[in-house]
C-alpha cells in the first residue's frame, strides 16, 4: 500500500513544526502600531529638544519679564508709596494715594473730559465709516482710489496730523477761519483751540477725520462677506432698501460693530497725542484727559506713586467697559 505524502503547509499559515532546510521564509507584515513603535526615545534627547525651544524663546521672555511684568508689579508697588523722583525719602503711605484720588476734583474733571471725548468721537467715526463703506460697496468707479484716500490718514503719524490740524485751527492764518470768513459764515475769526467751548469739539473733529479710514475698511470687508443670496431673497419678498439694511445688513455687521466699539473705546480712553500737541490740556483744563493728567502727575510734578495709582484706575475702567460690552453682546445673541 502506497503512502501519499502530505501537502506542504500554506505559506500564509504559520508552521508549528521545525522549518525544513531550504524552505523560504515569509516574514509577517507588522501592524501600523508595531511599525510606529520603535525603540524608546531617550529622555536626554527630549530634554535637549525642549531646552532648545526655551533657548529660542528666552530673548522675548526676558524682554517681556523686564519691561512688562516687572514694570507692572513695580508700578503696583509704587501705588502704596509717596514716590518722588527728586526726594530720596519715599515713605510707605498705604491707601493714601487712592483716597486722594477720590477727592481730587482735577482728576474727576479729566474723567468727564475723557467720557465727553469718547462719547463724541467713537460713534461719529463708526457711523461715518459705515456710510462711506456702504457707498464704496456699490461698485462705483475708482473704488480703490477712494478707499486709499480715506485710509491714508490712518497710516500717517498721528503727531503729524495733530500739527497740521493745529495750523488749520490757527486764529490768525488758519484755513478754517479763512474760508468761513470768505463764505460770510462768521464775522470774526474763531479761536478754536483757546475757546473753552470749542477746544474739545475741535479735537474731536480732528480725531474723527483721522479715524474714519479704519472703520471704513473694516466695515467694507464685512459688507463684502455678507451673502448676496440674502439680499436677493429679500428683494423677491418685496423688501426695500431701508428694510434690507435694517434686517440684513445691521445684524450681519453686529460682530464688526462690537469689534470697532471695543477698539474705539479702549483707544479713546487713552487719548494723549492730540491733547499734548494741540491744546496741552487747556484752556482751563477743558481738554485735560485722564492719560494727560497722569502724564502731568508723573513727569511734571514727579509724583510717580500717585500717577501709578491713577494708571491702575484707568486700567480697571477700561477692563470694566470692555467686559460690559462683551456681556451685552452675548446677551443680545441669546
Amino acid at each position: 500500500m502506497s503512502v501519499e505524502a502530505a501537502p506542504p503547509p500554506a505559506m500564509d499559515e504559520p508552521q508549528s513544526g521545525p522549518r525544513a532546510a531550504g524552505t523560504p521564509v515569509r516574514r509577517r507584515r507588522r501592524s501600523g502600531a508595531a511599525r510606529s513603535s520603535g525603540p524608546a526615545r531617550s529622555p536626554w534627547r527630549s530634554a535637549r529638544r525642549e531646552w532648545s525651544a526655551y533657548l529660542f524663546l528666552a530673548p522675548g521672555l526676558i524682554v517681556f519679564s523686564i519691561f512688562t511684568l516687572f514694570a507692572l508689579l513695580f508700578a503696583f508697588y509704587l501705588t502704596f508709596h509717596e514716590w518722588d523722583i527728586i526726594n530720596p525719602d519715599k515713605p510707605f503711605v498705604g491707601l493714601q494715594n487712592y483716597s486722594r484720588m477720590m477727592t481730587d476734583t482735577d482728576f474727576q474733571q479729566s474723567i468727564i473730559n475723557t467720557f465727553y471725548f469718547t462719547g463724541a468721537s467713537v460713534p461719529l467715526s463708526m457711523i461715518i465709516g459705515l456710510l462711506i463703506a456702504l457707498l464704496l460697496n456699490q461698485g462705483i468707479r475708482l473704488r480703490g482710489l477712494f478707499r486709499t484716500m480715506f485710509f491714508l490718514p490712518q497710516v500717517t503719524p498721528f503727531i503729524v496730523i495733530a500739527i497740521v490740524w493745529k495750523w488749520l485751527y490757527n486764529g490768525d492764518y488758519g484755513l478754517f477761519n479763512f474760508y468761513l470768513l470768505k463764505a460770510h459764515l462768521i464775522t470774526q475769526p474763531l479761536h478754536w483751540l483757546s475757546d473753552q467751548n470749542l477746544a474739545m469739539p475741535a479735537v474731536v473733529l480732528m480725531t474723527v477725520w483721522a479715524g474714519i479710514g479704519f472703520s471704513m475698511v473694516v466695515y467694507l470687508a464685512a459688507l463684502q462677506a455678507v451673502p448676496e443670496e440674502l439680499y436677493e431673497a429679500a428683494k423677491m419678498d418685496g423688501a426695500g432698501g431701508i428694510a434690507r439694511f435694517r434686517n440684513i445688513t445691521v445684524p450681519q455687521l453686529r460682530p464688526t460693530t462690537l469689534f470697532l466699539l471695543v477698539i474705539g473705546i479702549i483707544g479713546s480712553l487713552q487719548v494723549f497725542t492730540q491733547i499734548y500737541v494741540m491744546t496741552n490740556g487747556g484752556p482751563v483744563d477743558r481738554t485735560t484727559t485722564m492719560v494727560f493728567f497722569i502724564y502731568q502727575a508723573a513727569f511734571k510734578f514727579y509724583q510717580m506713586g500717585y500717577a501709578s495709582t491713577l494708571s491702575f484706575v484707568l486700567f480697571a475702567m477700561t477692563l470694566v467697559f470692555t467686559a460690559i460690552q462683551l456681556w451685552l453682546y452675548k446677551k443680545a445673541d441669546q
